[in-house]
């Protein structure tokens, strides 16, 4: 058996503890290993080891509602409309602050005014009441009729809407015949007929208007269970034991809620049309109390003698229904993973 211990040169080592039976050799006749120094045939090479590499850092992902606030942040029309509708909700919370004279203070001296008269900025109406003040007042009516009937119906629509979706059956049969009926009447001719069966005033208009909307909530949020209740995770969460409530309450609960806060918001509009409506029909809010739609009724008589007057009521109503229109359309697009 020969010995090479005296070919090898001194200096040529190799690193670590075990050295390997053999150090593999490319075509070039340099070694593979990088942990391995050729001698004095080979050009020594100092290769970083591969397991001293660091790996990259990891990237942070968006969870869904920062991915939500993130596409708003990047919509700058919904961000400008948002803000509109934030200055008529502000106005109408600080309406004793920021309006000029008293909205019932009234003067038959200063009877259908144009613009600018004597400190009017807006005019005044058929009883020489300012219209800036009763404009800034009636939003407070306007928008109140506008959002608790649809807060009142998502939750009641909402709820119904789940369990029907989840249990089926008898109960989704029963629950979802009795909306059908409400389907049957247009959304204004039934607000019209229950609030004039109930009579006249804000709290009957409400009301009206929450049994209007209840149906169309309940009927989005059936829809929107019954895709999730087929899904693997109820599965999986019944296969565990756990009990129907918590089910629906832990899982099924928070992938509802978009559709129906998204279909929510596009109601608004809707109920702010409606509610202005019962009252320039004498069937929501009563004389004195300032309402858009009430001043759009009362000034109508009036429109040949000072007609831009007798127009800003329609127009609040116009800019605030559009307004809430286009918000909740970025919303849509904001909450929906799709786009």
């Amino acid at each position: 058996m020969t010995d090479y211990s005296s070919v090898i040169p001194a200096k040529a080592r190799i690193q670590g503890d075990r050295a390997p039976a053999a150090a593999p050799c490319s075509s070039q006749g340099q070694a593979l290993d990088p942990r391995f120094r050729g001698g004095d045939d080979v050009k020594e090479r100092h290769t970083k080891p591969v397991y001293d590499e660091q790996a990259l850092p990891a990237t942070r992902v968006r969870g869904y509602w920062q991915s939500v606030f993130y596409r708003l942040q990047h919509d700058p029309v919904t961000l400008f409309f948002a803000a509109i509708v934030v200055l008529i909700v502000l106005a109408a919370v600080c309406a004793p602050l920021i309006a000029p004279f008293d909205p019932y203070k009234e003067s038959i001296v200063g009877r259908l005014k144009p613009f600018g008269w004597r400190g009017h900025p807006l005019g005044t109406d058929e009883l020489g009441r300012d219209m800036l003040s009763r404009l800034i007042y009636g939003g407070r009516v306007s928008l109140l009729m506008g959002v608790v009937p649809v807060l009142v119906a998502s939750l009641i629509g909402g709820m119904l809407g789940v369990v029907g979706g989840f249990l089926g059956g008898r109960a989704n049969t029963a629950i979802m015949r009795t909306m059908d009926v409400f389907y049957a009447f247009p959304s204004v001719l039934l607000a019209v007929a229950i609030a004039g069966a109930m009579g006249g005033g804000m709290t009957n208009g409400m009301l009206a208007l929450t049994l209007v909307f209840v149906p169309p909530m309940c009927r989005v949020a059936e829809t929107a269970t019954t895709q999730i209740r087929a899904l693997g995770f109820i599965e999986a969460a019944r296969a565990s034991g756990a009990r129907t409530t918590t089910i629906i309450r832990y899982h099924v609960l928070g992938n509802v809620l978009g559709p129906v806060f998204i279909y929510a918001s596009s109601l608004v509009s809707v109920s702010i049309l409606l509610a202005s409506g019962l009252s320039f029909l004498g069937l929501g809010v009563r004389p004195p109390v300032p309402d858009w739609g009430l001043m759009l009724s009362t000034l109508r008589q009036s429109i040949y003698v000072v007609p831009f007057v007798c127009a800003l009521p329609g127009f609040a109503i116009f800019i605030t229904s559009i307004c809430c229109n286009l918000v909740s359309d970025g919303l849509r697009a904001a909450m929906d993973v799709r786009m």
